[in-house]
């Protein structure tokens, strides 16, 4: 055992988790812990400009590189501002753990001064929301806190420490076993279960996979491909599990739901098995769930229990990790599977993507056409963050992805505001890569106070923004469901977009034709700080593809 400080305690249990880098701001709650930190000189503090952008960029930073995100804040509304960024992560199965100071410990329960109760408060948001009671609980708690976080679905946890145990010492160990009761996580699929998917699959004609965010999680995009391949079967993609395939792979067929591709709405919807793979179902995916792919035998791979028929009741449900049941699906198929030619299954797929690649042969600065010469420019690797609203779609449909862990946007949230401070925990996990957010002007103006963080810090990076002056995806739903009443969506024309991003110290580019687009995505990649692009596009764009709200999926607007 070793005497010190709770704060100290805190540090060490970081070190012990390979910690490198903390999101955060201080405040009177949790100075004793950035007092430690000031010689911490092994863990860096990103100081952000608000608490919700600290929580963002964790989200941001487990995403690029698959570790747990840390993001730090004081009691009161330091804390209460994680809370968006909390439960962003939370319904995106992102693994951060989010430290907040309370107040003393004789003051909880008296409203004192910045007091809140944010395990009460986080509990619903959180995989686990802790309170530690003594410094000696804090290295157990901390390593609890990250092993909730990072295994089974993975998610958000919270440790809330209160200022005196922050500054009191007591006796402290550090080597504990983790052993947390009810909390057994189930990795390996049921032999029963993968036999079952796996018969069903090798007789099926028309076999289409779903992969969702919880392939990307499991690390198991090669065994999905190979699973794919070894079927000859299609895939389509959730907004989450974008980056689970190379998006040139003749069996890809894009993104599926309300904004699906053609292709993927259309095939999903004739197959007769579905797998779908790490995903929820979500009500955006499926459209109205009793007229989803009627006449599939539905298998559904998913670590959490919970969401096994929670939305489709599938025929055949595995609870696994996703990677080990694709490996024991395909080597249970490769002992019984003959190798068929889907010719006019292929044929049809093809055609129906072609339609799709047409969608996005619009002239000037059109957002499906600039994605596509945005593809073009930046290198394979790239990683590209995404806020909300039409900006997220026209990059989902029309941004090719080719390797995991390189497209992050807020799905089930879905949290305006979200992508640039996540470009931020992005680009401070993968430094070498070059990171783009695509935004729109309504959610870049959420955030845009972290510029001063980007330029501060050194991060660079490049924000994209499609700036039609209108909250977008509002006004598109105002146009085609409510007569064109445009009731407040409407920005104006402040503020200037180039001179903002220069009154923070980084560079501003206005552009207003494709040569220009494409210079100005040249000079950004080749800059030491942060690039905002304005690019115009016209008020009346609109997302196509599109399946009105509350229709089967099959129901698809091309255009209007």
């Amino acid at each position: 055992m070793t005497r010190m400080s709770g704060a100290k305690a805190l540090i060490e249990s970081l070190r012990r988790e390979h910690v490198d880098v903390i999101f955060g701001i201080p405040g009177g709650a949790i100075i004793p812990i950035h007092d430690v930190l000031y010689d911490a000189e092994d863990i860096r503090h990103i100081l952000m400009r608000h608490e919700q952008c600290a929580a963002h960029a964790a989200d941001g930073y487990a995403r690029a590189s698959g570790k747990v995100g840390v993001c730090m804040a004081t009691s009161g509304p330091g804390a209460t501002n994680l809370v968006t960024g909390i439960a962003n992560a939370y319904m995106d199965s992102t693994p951060i753990v989010a430290f907040t100071g309370q107040v003393p410990r004789p003051m909880i329960g008296k409203d004192a001064f910045q007091e809140v109760d944010i395990v009460g408060i986080t509990t619903p948001i959180t995989k686990y929301s802790f309170q530690v009671s003594k410094a000696s609980e804090i290295p157990k708690i901390v390593k609890a806190a990250f092993y909730i976080a990072s295994s089974g679905r993975p998610g958000p946890v919270l440790v809330d420490i209160p200022k005196d145990i922050q500054i009191e010492t007591d006796d402290v160990e550090f080597d504990h076993d983790i052993n947390i009761r009810g909390y057994k996580p189930n990795y390996d699929p049921h032999p029963l279960q993968v036999k079952r998917a796996a018969d069903l699959l090798a007789d099926a004609e028309r076999p289409v996979i779903i992969s969702g965010g919880g392939v990307i999680a499991s690390g198991a995009s090669s065994e999905l491909v190979a699973l794919a391949e070894l079927l000859q079967a299609p895939v389509a993609i959730t907004l989450m599990g974008k980056g689970c395939m190379p998006e040139d792979h003749p069996l890809f067929l894009g993104l599926l739901g309300m904004h699906g591709t053609i292709a993927s709405n259309l095939i999903v919807s004739e197959a007769d098995v579905l797998l779908a793979v790490g995903t929820r179902f979500s009500d955006r995916t499926t459209g109205k769930t009793e007229k989803f792919c009627p006449d599939a035998k539905i298998i559904h791979i998913d670590i959490d229990t919970a969401e096994i028929g929670k939305n489709i009741e599938p025929h055949v449900p595995i609870v696994a990790d996703a990677k080990r049941a694709l490996k024991a699906i395909r080597k249970h198929l490769l002992r019984k599977l003959k190798k068929r030619e889907r010719t006019a299954w292929m044929k049809k797929i093809r055609e129906l993507k072609q339609q799709h690649e047409e969608m996005s042969e619009k002239e000037g600065l059109s957002p499906p056409r600039l994605m596509k010469e945005l593809r073009k420019l930046l290198p394979a690797d790239t990683i590209i963050t995404t806020e909300v609203g039409q900006n997220q779609m026209w990059a989902a449909l029309y941004l090719k992805m080719y390797k995991p862990r390189t497209f992050i946007s807020s799905g089930g949230l879905g949290t305006m505001g979200f992508g640039f401070p996540a470009s931020l925990g992005a680009k401070v996990a993968c430094p070498d890569v070059p990171v783009v957010d695509i935004a729109g002007d309504g959610s870049f103006l959420m955030t845009e106070q972290d510029l001063a963080t980007s330029v501060t810090e050194k991060i660079p990076v490049i924000v994209i923004i499609m700036d039609n002056r209108f909250l977008g995806m509002v006004a598109q739903w105002q146009r085609l469901f409510y007569d064109r009443r445009y009731s407040s969506i409407d920005l104006g024309k402040t503020p200037d977009f180039v001179k903002l991003a220069e009154a923070f110290g980084a560079q501003g580019i206005y552009v207003g034709s494709l040569s220009e687009f494409r210079n100005a995505v040249k000079e950004a990649l080749r800059s030491d700080v942060t690039t905002v692009i304005d690019v115009p596009i016209s008020s009346e764009e609109n997302v196509f593809p599109m399946v009105p709200p509350g229709e089967e999926i099959t129901k698809i607007i091309k255009e209007r």
